[in-house]
Order: structure tokens, then sequence, then C-alpha cells
């Protein structure tokens, strides 16, 4: 019974500390780091996020890009930081759903050593080829892919990333033979698509569009589950005949496990503060990306979604990373 009560006390006292610390918070500038490269999608949304958020918040936050290890550096330092809400992290999907797959050794579980708090954004791929690709359909590039197994290439920002697994879905659901080819990011891989050193990609909508509209790619489809704002015009995967195809990538934040439950619900609250702002919208949208908001349980099942859906994907790619 002792023990009983002690642990009773001990969880009233962790529970009203909590509320404590988030009367208080933040009494200093917070820290979000971007565990990618300066000008990415990840890190255009972060900064656009911290924008609206030092508003709100009444203290500066500060974006601080930890590139690495295809996002594992920055992550795992977010996952080891103290959990006092003075530290986070711009997490994207693919660090949830494929990482925990792709890695065969990883210090930290993005799943367990990181709570989610919003995800703020997400966006389709869009599938592109190089003009002189004889297909002006998905349908036609399936054809001409059966009609010369091996031959077609397909791009991609690097192993494992949601635009190569994007790749390995689409081949995977029809039996194409296409051969992957990874690049150190997506500005190499889409300098060598329009130079037409390979013939497709499923980039990111935002990292495209520009190409897209000046006529240096054609765009086939998106990989949405709806067609996407900016492309409203392109079908989805799925109207162009691939049933079933769906592949998104969202950014999200998050922070190491055992921040209080009630700090994690006032960054909610700023976050959709954030996700509401006229600015952050329209910058959002204007690149292309659909703004997401809702509360850390619905990032939770996200988080869940993602691990179903890239889990099988990964593993028959046969994709590793030591």
């Amino acid at each position: 019974m002792r023990h009983l009560i002690q642990s009773v006390l001990a969880a009233a006292l962790a529970l009203a500390s909590g509320f404590a610390a988030a009367q208080t918070y933040p009494s200093k500038p917070v820290r979000l780091i971007v565990p990618y490269a300066p000008g990415g999608a990840t890190d255009i949304i972060a900064r656009a996020a911290a924008i609206e958020l030092s508003k709100t918040l009444g203290q500066a936050v500060t974006v601080d890009n930890r590139a690495g290890a295809g996002g594992n550096l920055g992550s795992e330092l977010a996952a080891r930081a103290a959990p006092d809400g003075y530290t986070m992290v711009m997490s994207a999907s693919s660090l949830h759903g494929i990482t925990p797959f792709l890695y065969t050794k990883l210090n930290y579980d993005p799943n367990k050593d990181l709570v989610p708090v919003i995800v703020f954004a997400s966006f389709a791929n869009v599938l592109v080829l190089h003009p002189g690709v004889k297909a002006n359909s998905v349908q036609e590039l399936v054809a001409l892919a059966k009609a010369q197994p091996g031959r077609l290439t397909c791009a991609s920002s690097g192993s494992g990333s949601t635009i190569h697994m994007s790749c390995e879905m689409f081949k995977q659901m029809l039996g194409l033979d296409i051969t992957h080819v990874p690049y150190k990011g997506s500005g190499p891989a889409v300098a060598d698509l329009m130079g037409g050193q390979v013939n497709m990609m499923f980039d990111n909508i935002p990292s495209a569009i520009s190409h897209i509209r000046s006529g240096k790619l054609r765009a086939l489809a998106t990989t949405g589950p709806k067609r996407a704002a900016a492309l409203p015009d392109l079908p989805t995967m799925v109207e162009a005949g691939v049933h079933s195809y769906e592949s998104t990538a969202w950014f999200g934040l998050a922070m190491p496990a055992g921040t209080p439950k009630a700090i994690i619900d006032r960054m909610n609250a700023e976050g959709q503060k954030a996700a509401r702002a006229p600015d952050f919208i329209k910058r959002m949208t204007d690149l292309g990306y659909e703004i997401i908001g809702g509360s850390p349980e619905q990032m939770a099942a996200m988080i869940q979604d993602e691990i179903k859906r890239w889990g099988p994907i990964v593993k028959a790619s046969g994709a590793k990373v030591d």
C-alpha cells in the first residue's frame, strides 16, 4: 500500500510540475532542429513556422540545421535533448515510416524517442519525365517500360527517400523493371533529368513545379489521394490507372520523449495558430504544400499509416543503409 501511495504522489507531483512548467514556458528561446540542409522542403516549412511561432510564443524560435545520415543526425540530437520543451525537431514522414526499415543500425528510435506535436503541411510527389521520353501518359510510360525492361532510369534524391520509394512502389505495383539512380539530393537529380542523363523521377512538387511550368519537364501525374492544388490539371496516379497508389510526404514538429504533456499541448496550440496564419498559408500554398494542422494524436496516427505503407515497400526493394 505504501508503494502505491508513493507512486500516486510521484505521479501527482510530476503532473503538477508539468503544469507549472507550461505556465512559465517558454522563458527563453526555443531551438528548432532541422535534420536536413538549408533550402530543402523541410527547411522551408521550418523557417516559415519559426517566424509564426516566435510571434505567438513571445520567444525566438531559432532554426538549427543539422544535416547528415539521411536526417538521423539531427533527429537523434533532438531525441537526446533535455525533455523541457526548449528543443524540438521538424520531422519528416520518411524519418518515421522509412528510416526504421532502411537503416540496419540506429542509435535511437524515431518512433519511441520522439513524441508527435503537430503536422504542419504535406505535399504529393509528381511523376516527371525528360521531354525526350516518348510517353504522354502513365499508361504509355508503363507500356514503354514493359517493352524495354531495364532500359528506363528513375532518379531520386537518395536511397530510401520518399522520392526513391515512390518509384519503388510504382515498379512493384506494376511489375516493372526500371533502374534506380540515386543522387545526393533532389537538385542534382533534377539537373540530370532535365539534361537527359536519366529518364524519369517522382520529384517533390515544390522542387519540380517551376520546371514543369517552363516545359523543361513533362508531368504525367501526382501521387496524392486527390489532385494537387498547385497542379490541378494533372490526374492522380489512381486516376491515371495505377490502382491504390498513394505517396505523400508530410512535415511536423516532434519533441523528445518525456516532454511534459502540458508543454506538448501548448506547442500544439501555438502550432495551430501558425498553420492558420495568412502569411504561412500563402507561403506554403504558393510552393505546392497543403496545410494539415491537427492534434498530437492525429500526427501519431499518421506515423502509424506511414509505417504500414512503407515497411513492405522498403523490404521488397532490398534498400539498406549501414
